[in-house]
């Protein structure tokens, strides 16, 4: 996929919901104020990174393909920093962002566990870091077999999974919460992701959040 063909999905209206539900959940958790600085990991052609900066956040986004991060560029305010690099090895001090946000990213990379040591690195405050749940019906939908559209080659995780991931880092209060219950992104759907908990865990999306300690 071609990263006009990717940001235009976010242009339908199941993908405005989609993207839009699922910053919200991470934006809730992080509750980042204007000014506070967030890298966002694994950004692609960085449609939360721009979703961060409406929201007055001096936000970064981070991503290894050139190709994408060139079309971030071209589509966003000279406002925002774009920067290639591995999430395995973030090429940052340490706490040199108040957030950390990384939305279904990390799944695609190999050796998840160091790229969630080094989120945790560089963030001063809190993180939220979203992975695709095993768990789910979209998971059953696209990710069987190896995946399919743009979810091929990812892994899905199961919340124990994704807790062990933090085992021995330097956080507190990690807490999972899931979105994006039923991904048909009809009327229903919506309606069913107002009435749901997000403690429940059978979204398509499982995020994990937390404070640095």
């Amino acid at each position: 996929m071609n990263p006009a063909d990717y940001d235009a999905w976010y242009h339908t209206a199941r993908g405005r919901w989609i993207g839009e539900t699922e910053y919200a959940l991470a934006a809730r958790a992080l509750a980042a104020r204007p000014g506070d600085s967030l890298l966002d990991v694994g950004c692609g052609t960085g449609w939360f990174t721009r979703r961060a900066a409406a929201d007055g956040l001096v936000a970064t986004g981070l991503d290894p393909n050139p190709v994408w991060l060139e079309y971030a560029r071209a589509h966003s305010s000279p406002a925002l920093s774009w920067v290639e690099g591995d999430a395995r090895d973030l090429p940052f001090a340490d706490a040199s962002f108040d957030h950390v946000l990384s939305i279904a990213a990390l799944c695609f990379i190999d050796d998840e566990r160091r790229a969630v040591a080094e989120a945790v690195r560089v963030a001063r405050r809190r993180f939220a870091i979203g992975w695709l749940n095993r768990a789910s019906l979209l998971y059953g939908q696209k990710g069987r077999h190896g995946g399919s559209g743009a979810y091929r080659g990812a892994r899905w995780h199961t919340a124990r999974e994704v807790r062990a991931l933090f085992a021995g880092l330097p956080v507190r209060n990690l807490t999972l919460r899931s979105a994006i219950f039923l991904p048909s992104g009809t009327r229903g759907a919506a309606w069913l992701e107002r009435s749901l908990p997000n403690v429940l865990p059978w979204g398509g999306m499982l995020l994990a959040t937390g404070e640095k300690s």
